[in-house]
């Protein structure tokens, strides 16, 4: 796993959207779970999967595209299956809110698109 420190999971470039921000319950002695999808310019998803631990590191699981966001939704369930088969059905991810920054660090009130 990729240990992120304080770099960007996923950048927004001009033109492209949030597509959503899925993250788990906190999971004791693990941290929590989140999924991060955007929908670029072209109309495929890349989407970022990470676990935050307790301390607030971050460490990258799985990256990856879709072709649809149909094919998104089918990362998103196949991924809270093997969620809970691993820390029991409780445990899935559910739509988050989200912030989001400019380069600069700055906290953006805009939409991104």
């Amino acid at each position: 796993m990729k240990n992120l420190r304080d770099q960007a999971v996923m950048n927004i470039d001009e033109g492209e959207q949030i597509a959503g921000m899925w993250i788990t319950p906190l999971i004791p002695g693990t941290g929590q779970y989140k999924l991060l999808a955007k929908k670029k310019k072209d109309g495929t998803y890349e989407w970022a999967q990470l676990i935050q631990r307790t301390s607030g590191e971050k460490q990258l699981v799985f990256r990856g595209e879709t072709k649809t966001k149909k094919e998104l939704e089918k990362v998103l369930a196949i991924s809270n299956n093997m969620l809970q088969k691993i820390f029991g059905d409780k445990i899935n991810f559910e739509k988050a809110a989200y912030d989001t920054y400019t380069v600069d660090g700055t906290k953006s009130n805009s939409n991104i698109n």
